[in-house]
């Protein structure tokens, strides 16, 4: 456990350098649930991250020696961003090893204050025994983004800004990739109101640290798979499964789709963008992983930084589960007026076309015909069913895609 002393220490470093981000209490989201939703916007931070907090603090406390030799850090981006304002702040060196796949928008907001990037791995796991090594062969400081104690105390002043707002509460649900997070929050949490129920969620396809703590040993995944980019870590680091039995009670996974669907809510309901680590709290709790009834529960929304082509993506999938976007192929005579009576149709039913695509070529179909790929707007599940139901009254053949 880091100690109180050292939150408030490394909050009175960050005080005048980093945001205090609003706590939100969530009306719609509270009525839903039949809970009291109150949102710690972290994605609203200097950067778009909680991860400013935890970087700042550490190279904060570097000697001169070592802030003249530079950094080095490994991450997926949020960790990368803070690193790289930090070194700015302080006039030092940052080389960030980040792994291929990481969004453009984290890539370019490293960049943007001026450190220099490396982009090597397919995963955080890869770019950090890259990162370590470099760092070792140029005499820099490797900076770990969650594994050491200083990092963590940053992180832990999330909760000192909660605490100041809302003592009230019975549950706070966060995000766990390496763990450092929810550390620094769970160690504020135990000194202060140790009443308070701490939740872990992993993603699925990024679960090692629910392995590992159910099997209180360090239990590795083999490769990583989530929409969860920032949470996406392959290893577990003993240090911190340590931290983690000793200050968390209780921890649930959740599905990528479930991810997706919370990024969508927040977006649509709350006006709020986040990134894929920063909606798994949500999710959880969305998607009755958690028992929450009645009970006052504060989700830190981790991080803004996603990827635009990645929420346009959420956005698509979205709109065809929700009923409100309907994608099908029908069939045609080819022949001069077949595709006005096809549109005409879709006139009467007030389904607004969104994409066509006509083609007359594929081997799949007979001499004559032609297949129309359709996007169309729609109204809900009873206005996608009058939809087919008109096509077949006028005797097409279709499929929904």
């Amino acid at each position: 456990m880091i100690t109180l002393k050292n939150i408030i220490e490394a909050k009175n470093r960050l005080d005048g350098v980093v945001y205090n981000t609003p706590l939100a209490y969530a009306p719609t989201l509270s009525k839903e649930l039949n809970a009291n939703i109150y949102l710690k916007k972290e994605n609203l931070q200097l950067t778009g991250s909680f991860k400013i907090r935890g970087a700042f603090n550490k190279i904060s406390l570097l000697t001169d020696a070592e802030k003249k030799a530079g950094v080095v850090a490994a991450s997926a981006g949020n960790h990368a961003q803070g690193m790289a304002f930090s070194a700015k702040h302080y006039n030092i060196d940052a080389t960030i090893v980040m792994p291929e796949a990481t969004p453009l928008t984290k890539i370019s907001g490293v960049k943007a204050y001026g450190a220099e990037v490396i982009l090597h791995g397919s995963n955080y796991d890869e770019a950090y025994s890259f990162a370590t090594e470099f760092a070792k062969t140029n005499n820099k400081t490797f900076v770990h983004p969650f594994a050491d104690d200083d990092v963590i105390a940053g992180q832990g002043t999330v909760f000192l800004e909660i605490f100041e707002e809302l003592q009230d509460i019975d549950m706070i649900v966060i995000p766990i990739g390496g763990g450092g997070l929810i550390s620094g929050i769970a160690s504020a949490v135990k000194q202060l109101k140790p009443s308070i129920k701490i939740v872990g969620v992993v993603a699925s396809g990024a679960s090692a640290m629910n392995t590992s703590y159910k099997a209180k040993t360090p239990i590795d995944n083999l490769t990583v798979k989530t929409i969860a980019d920032g949470i996406a870590v392959r290893d577990v680091t003993p240090k911190m499964l340590d931290y983690v039995l000793e200050l968390v009670d209780e921890i649930v996974e959740v599905e990528d789709q479930e991810i997706a669907s919370a990024i969508l809510f927040l977006l649509e309901r709350q006006k709020i963008v986040v990134e894929g680590a920063g909606a798994v709290g949500l999710a959880a709790i969305m998607h009755n992983k958690l028992n929450i009834e009645n009970k006052t529960i504060v989700l830190p929304l981790s991080g803004g930084n996603i990827d635009v082509t990645m929420l346009s993506v959420i956005i698509e999938k979205g709109l065809l589960q929700s009923n409100r976007k309907m994608n099908m192929i029908v069939t045609l005579v080819d022949k001069p007026g077949s595709l006005m009576r096809l549109t005409e149709i879709f006139k009467e039913v007030y389904a607004n076309i969104v994409m066509i695509d006509y083609d007359r070529n594929s081997v799949q179909l007979d001499f004559g015909e032609a297949n129309v790929t359709i996007g169309l707007e729609t109204k809900g599940l009873e206005h996608k069913e009058l939809i087919k139901s008109k096509l077949k009254e006028n005797g097409y053949r279709f499929k929904e895609i």
